[in-house]
């Protein structure tokens, strides 16, 4: 390998590891300003109250579970778990993050959190954080799709501020390799290992057609389909997928369990599959391509116990990524879906007269 190429890998190899500690040190500080049965004393019932709505839907749509993970991630790893996904609007006008393309139509269980804040709302008045709420419903999702149900520290605050802008750079794209992945999980203090265990999660759910179908045709100059894939799976995805003539068709395309044969299950199916070809993303194939990755894939595969509670301890780290907490920090949301009217944001620009 070229020196110069070599002295610029292990450069970045200490930054990400100088991020990760860093970020190590930030989410060891803050889990020690949540605490679990941080209501019981002024909301006896809020945990049950959300387990009651997300229950409800799960009943007749065993697939929210999945939704409700994915709401909980891509929360989380925009701006941290301040429920800045849930919110419609802010008063600065700007596009939020729900608008963005990678979340859009495809996001799944906002009624879920409605539904759990309205009757929080009405136990309990302006007292449960929205943000508490989806960590709430990520917990019992994933109790309701197999895993022991785990305790959840609270103490959140809401945020105020909602970007689309601010989607593209959080969230990992279908497309990304393992390094990219490491980095952006790096960042937000997780480990790579904790960043293979988390990527379980895609034994439930999928992805619509768009996230993956450069994988089935026209892959390269010398193959039609990425040859990562296996070449059954590649051949029954196209079934699923055809080739699109159109934009509109691109729409009206299906979305394709990541697991077809337990889709609505978190276990580590996901993991087998990976090792026999039959990831669905690009950036789930990728796994196998590293050898630290792959390691821990096989293991993961191999002791479903012990990938059980290495993620519910994940999960838990997860809702500690850059979280408000305090009076001073955010606010408790009335309605998830908007800043509370009192809020006063400043507002910088020019206007007429000089700048406010």
């Amino acid at each position: 390998m070229n020196k110069d190429v070599l002295t610029v890998l292990v450069f970045l190899l200490v930054v990400a590891i100088a991020r990760h500690a860093t970020a190590s040190v930030e989410l060891r500080e803050t889990a020690s300003r949540l605490r679990v049965g941080y209501y019981n004393s002024t909301c006896p019932k809020a945990e049950e109250i959300v387990r009651e709505a997300v229950t409800a839907r799960h009943a007749v749509d065993p697939t929210i579970a999945a939704g409700l993970i994915r709401l909980y991630f891509h929360d989380c790893f925009v701006r941290g778990c301040d429920a800045s996904i849930l919110l419609d609007e802010t008063p600065s006008g700007d596009p939020v993050e729900k608008s963005s393309s990678a979340n859009g139509f495809t996001l799944r269980g906002l009624d879920v959190i409605d539904a759990a804040k309205s009757a929080l709302e009405s136990a309990c008045p302006a007292t449960v954080s929205c943000a508490d709420v989806l960590a709430f419903a990520a917990r019992d999702a994933a109790a309701l799709a197999g895993l022991r149900r785990y305790a959840v520290p609270a103490g959140r605050r809401d945020g105020v501020v909602s970007l689309a802008s601010d989607v593209p750079s959080g969230l990992p794209s279908p497309a990304y390799s393992v390094d990219n992945m490491t980095a952006l999980f790096a960042r937000k203090g997780f480990s790579p290992a904790e960043m293979v265990v988390l990527a379980g999660a895609h034994s439930v759910g999928g992805a619509h057609c768009v996230a993956f179908s450069n994988r089935l045709y026209n892959f390269s100059a010398t193959a039609e389909q990425d040859p990562a894939m296996d070449a059954t799976y590649a051949a029954h995805l196209r079934t699923l997928c055809p080739l699109p003539a159109t934009l509109a068709d691109v729409a009206k395309q299906p979305k394709v369990d990541f697991d077809p044969r337990t889709a609505t299950t978190l276990d580590t199916s996901y993991y087998v599959g990976l090792q026999t070809g039959r990831g669905l993303l690009a950036s789930d194939q990728a796994l196998m391509r590293d050898r630290r990755a792959r390691a821990i894939v096989q293991r993961m595969a191999q002791d479903p116990r012990k990938w059980a509670r290495k993620f519910a301890k994940a999960m838990v780290k997860l809702g500690e990524v850059e979280v408000l907490v305090g009076d001073k920090e955010g606010q408790i949301r009335t309605d998830c879906r908007f800043v509370n009217a009192d809020t006063d944001i400043p507002f910088f620009g020019i206007i007429p007269g000089g700048i406010l």
